[in-house]
C-alpha cells in the first residue's frame, strides 16, 4: 500500500525545484526541470518547454517555506497558496501507483497538478512534523534547501557532500593545537 503524506515524492520535488531555481549552482533549464519531475515520479508526458516558466515561478514561491523559522510563518504561506492554487482532491487508481490521491482537478495542466501536489505534501509534512524536517543547508556557503523524509528526521544538510565537508572541517578544527 502506498501512503501519501511526508513520504511522498511531492516534498522532494518541491525542494528540488527550489534548489534548481533559487540556488547559486542551480540548473533551471527546461530539461533539468523535466528531469526533476521524472525523478520524483511525476510521469506526465505533456511537459512543454513553455511550462518551464511556471515551474521556475513555483520554485521561487516555495523558497520562503524552507526558510521559515516559525511554523506560523510556514502555515501563513501555505494557507495563502492553498487559496490561490486550484485544487480538487480526489482518489485515482492507475498505474504505476495504484490507489492514491490527486489534488488538482483532473483537467488541470501539469504545472497546476505539480503545484497542488507539492503544496499539499508540504502541508502534510508540517502537520506531522512541524518545521524540524525542512530548512536551508547548514553547510557554510551553501544556499540549497532540504526536506527530510527519513524515519529519524535529523537531516540538516542538502546533500551527503555538504554534510561530509562540514563534518571533516569540524574534525580538523578540533585536532588543531
Amino acid at each position: 500500500m502506498r501512503i501519501t503524506g511526508y513520504k511522498s515524492h511531492g516534498v522532494a520535488a518541491a525542494a528540488a525545484l527550489v534548489n534548481a531555481v533559487t540556488s547559486a549552482d542551480g540548473d533551471d533549464s527546461a530539461d533539468a526541470l523535466r528531469r526533476i519531475l521524472r525523478e520524483n515520479e511525476f510521469f506526465w508526458e505533456e511537459f512543454a518547454d513553455a511550462d518551464a516558466d511556471a515551474f521556475r515561478h513555483w520554485g521561487r514561491v516555495l523558497r520562503p517555506f524552507f526558510e521559515a523559522a516559525r511554523v506560523e510563518d510556514a502555515m501563513a504561506l501555505l494557507n495563502g497558496l492553498m487559496l490561490e492554487v486550484p485544487m480538487h482532491p480526489h482518489l485515482a487508481d492507475h498505474e504505476p501507483h495504484g490507489l492514491h490521491m490527486h489534488y488538482a482537478p483532473p483537467s488541470s495542466r501539469l504545472p497546476d497538478r505539480v503545484r497542488a501536489t507539492t503544496l499539499m505534501n508540504l502541508a502534510e509534512l508540517i502537520v506531522e512534523h512541524g518545521l524540524g524536517r525542512t530548512g536551508v543547508c547548514a553547510a557554510d556557503g551553501c544556499d540549497r534547501v532540504y526536506a527530510d523524509t527519513s524515519r529519524a528526521g535529523r537531516r540538516r544538510f542538502c546533500s551527503e557532500s555538504c554534510s561530509n565537508r562540514t563534518n571533516v572541517a569540524a574534525f580538523r578544527a578540533r585536532r588543531r593545537p
